[in-house]
């Protein structure tokens, strides 16, 4: 505990006696401080004990005491020492009363006491309390490494809560939480992954103050990594602001989770390596050989169907785009306790989860957010979802979703299952520039005959092809008889030096004018 001017006036060396105040003894004193100075408030920081003698002081005038008094409650000063027998025999009473009317503790100080001794009293009990603050922090940090060395990270947390008072949560890199000390705090962490997931967003260290849920606690928020973007966060919640030995005991917890999280990066970043042997493998069609070197990590990944995703990101958000997706299913996969392959390569990511799981639902869910969210500033992120498939159709698995990716590129989609191609229609795939070049090209001579003047004959190919080539309904939905029907299409022919009887032709031309009827009305 810091001194108070309760500890000082029991000190029995210093013999102060309460004239005023006695009520608000248990104010810590942050200094002693003798000042003989008519105003000393431009100079006090709050918390501070004066001394004086009133060498410049007319102690004996009362509103000159009132406002003198009136002004060192309000710059923080938390008690009034004055030594009599020096300038004044007795404390005045203007002093005693308006030191009572504001509630300011003012101390008798005997002129066989000297300020001095007062000085090193507050100095020496400050001394002491730093020391019981450093030798418990430095006790505390020893028990959250014994703890973190027999029970990782949940036992770091229960004793973190332990030595705060309070309780303790870790979140994962997507915000999720891991694990909170006690149990019943799981809640109240959870209601916070909002402010988690600011943190997130910020340069690591990062760290926040927030009201807890319903204003119930305090709680810290602290970013957890050495890299750009953090890999975790720890939330602290105390019903009031932490002290000193609490602090130490703080920043030893971000200290052991940190290292924690950079050695599990270690091993991550190991995983990956043999995660993107296994995929080599499998996409080259040799699955045992993938299970052999899967073995215990990747092994149960591989006895049951299986989806693959391959995603894109573009500009320089691209890389926390596929970052932040990473993260999401490997989180997700973490919390439901199934395995999951990620590989980054380059530019791009890919993914091997379990169909129906967690991971593939998670990814789903983040593309649903992004598409719903999307700017025109944004990252870019593309996602293509592969068919359920097993080790052994790894590689059309993966080619599926490289599709997949191709067509939500051309509709401008955040993700596409390759499932749900085959159950659309193939006329959004003609958006593409090289399409929409070739039918432009095959239908040119067509719409320059028309622009003279002498007849319909893009219109008149529309209806007959849309008729199946009955004569007599196209001729009827152009309103023309069906010998000018058939004279144009023999000008069709001609043109085109192309033969309508060829069905290749029909669908080339059918495809060619859905192509372009957005831009021909």
């Amino acid at each position: 505990m810091p001194p108070t001017l309760a500890s000082l006036v029991h000190h029995s060396a210093l013999k102060l006696t309460v004239r005023a105040g006695e009520d608000r003894l248990d104010a810590p004193v942050r200094w002693a401080h003798a000042s003989e100075l008519a105003d000393p408030v431009p100079y006090m920081e709050g918390g501070e004990l004066l001394l004086i003698t009133a060498l410049k002081l007319d102690a004996e005038d009362r509103e000159a005491m009132r406002r003198y008094v009136k002004r060192l409650v309000g710059a923080g000063v938390v008690g009034l020492g004055f030594a009599v027998g020096v300038h004044y025999e007795d404390i005045p009473d203007a002093l005693v009363d308006a030191a009572r009317a504001e509630g300011l503790p003012l101390l008798e100080v005997p002129r066989r006491t000297p300020f001095l001794a007062i000085s090193k009293a507050v100095s020496a009990a400050i001394a002491a309390d730093q020391y019981r603050a450093v030798t418990a922090g430095f006790a505390a940090q020893r028990e959250l490494t014994r703890q973190t060395l027999t029970a990782g990270p949940e036992g770091l947390l229960a004793a973190l809560a332990a030595q705060v008072d309070g309780w303790a949560a870790l979140y994962d890199a997507s915000g999720a939480v891991v694990a909170t000390a006690p149990d019943w705090a799981v809640r109240r962490a959870a209601r916070l992954t909002p402010d988690v997931t600011r943190l997130r967003e910020r340069p690591a260290p990062a760290s926040s103050v927030v009201a807890g849920p319903e204003n119930e606690d305090r709680v810290e928020l602290h970013s957890l990594g050495t890299g750009r973007r953090p890999r975790a966060a720890l939330a602290v919640g105390t019903a009031a602001t932490l002290g000193t030995a609490e602090r130490y005991a703080v920043h030893s917890a971000i200290a052991l989770l940190t290292l924690t999280t950079e050695r599990s990066r270690s091993l991550h970043a190991a995983e990956q390596r043999i995660g993107a042997a296994v995929l080599r493998m499998l996409l080259a069609g040799e699955p045992d050989h993938a299970r052999a070197v899967a073995g215990d990590l990747y092994g149960g990944l591989l006895d049951a169907p299986f989806r693959i995703i391959v995603a894109v990101g573009s500009g320089e958000a691209g890389g926390d785009a596929l970052g932040t997706l990473a993260e999401t299913a490997e989180a997700a996969a973490a919390r439901s306790g199934e395995a999951v392959l990620i590989v980054p390569e380059g530019d791009r990511l890919v993914v091997l989860a379990a169909d129906g799981g967690a991971a593939v639902a998670a990814c789903c869910d983040h593309a649903a957010a992004r598409e719903a969210a999307r700017k025109a500033d944004d990252d870019g992120l593309v996602i293509g979802l592969s068919a359920p498939a097993g080790p052994i159709a790894a590689s059309a698995a993966y080619k599926q979703a490289e599709q997949a990716l191709s067509v939500a590129r051309r509709r401008g989609r955040v993700l596409v299952e390759h499932e749900h191609m085959a159950a659309g229609s193939v006329l959004p795939l003609l958006a593409d520039d090289a399409v929409r070049a070739f039918a432009d090209g095959l239908l040119r001579a067509l719409h320059e005959h028309d622009a003279t003047g002498r007849g319909d004959l893009v219109a008149s190919l529309r209806a007959w092809l849309s008729r199946h080539g009955q004569w007599d309904a196209a001729a009827a939905e152009l309103g023309v008889h069906r010998h000018t029907l058939r004279y144009r299409m023999r000008r069709v022919e001609e043109i085109l030096g192309r033969s309508l009887d060829d069905p290749d032709v029909r669908m080339e031309l059918w495809l060619a004018l859905k192509a372009t009827a957005s831009e021909n009305g």
